[in-house]
């Protein structure tokens, strides 16, 4: 095993002396240097790998078997690596459907994160929204010009709602009743964060489930529905 050690440790420090003395150019033996950097490791990987089976003393049956055992879970990570977005897209529908509402934050190749809302039953869609540390279930309504809450849901946050001055005149499903401002230090989609955001809070019983408002959703740089989804983007 130390002469197998050597050999593989003289083969992958020649072939970083080739990467760096080719860099300049682009390309190690018809390669992009990213692929030739990427050989180098998956031979050491490899080498690596089999100077551990080999030093071992298993028979030779018993090796080839466990170098394909090797090789498959390998292969399962590098597809599993290849196709992280496609997964992460089938992990927001379980998700979404065995908990609708529940947000799938994931980050583009850009760094900007992304949240992904499964559709309700009956068409609207809603999120599990963070408001100072503590989750609340909000309805996702672009017709709202702010993000309002429910009398209940704001004593949940933090907020006490016998401490309010409701005096801002707001339109509900039930009616105009009249609501309070306050302002969460934080409020929390996902992965998508804002700071400072102002927020409505409406009399008790006036208001059947709380929203998430334009104040919050046009901080964005948008959004967009796709079939049962809906896709925010920070």
């Amino acid at each position: 095993m130390g002469r197998l050690f050597w050999i593989v440790a003289a083969v992958v420090v020649g072939g970083l002396i080739v990467l760096v003395m080719a860099d300049s150019s682009g390309e190690v033996l018809g390669l992009d240097s990213d692929s030739f950097g990427n050989l180098i490791y998956l031979g050491a990987l490899g080498a690596l790998v089999a100077s551990g089976i080999l030093a071992s003393g298993q028979r030779f049956g018993q090796t080839v078997r466990t170098l394909a055992v090797w090789l498959l879970v390998i292969l399962v990570f590098m597809a599993g690596y290849e196709y992280r977005y496609e997964l992460q897209d089938v992990a927001s529908r379980v998700s979404g459907g065995i908990v609708p509402g529940s947000p799938l934050s994931v980050t583009d190749g850009d760094g900007r994160t992304i949240v992904t809302l499964r559709q309700r039953v009956d068409g609207h869609f809603e999120a599990d929204v963070s408001i100072n540390g503590r989750t609340i279930r909000a309805m996702v309504d672009t017709g709202a010009t702010s993000t309002v809450l429910t009398a209940a849901d704001a004593q949940r946050v933090g907020f006490d709602p016998s401490a309010l001055v409701f005096n801002i005149p707001v339109s509900t499903a039930n009616g105009t009743t009249n609501a309070a401002r306050v302002v969460a230090d934080e409020v929390a989609v996902g992965g998508i964060v804002r700071k400072d955001l102002p927020l409505l809070v409406t009399e008790a019983g006036r208001l059947g489930q709380s929203l998430l408002g334009m104040n919050f959703i046009g901080t964005l740089s948008g959004f967009d529905v796709r079939g049962d989804r809906l896709v925010l983007r920070d």
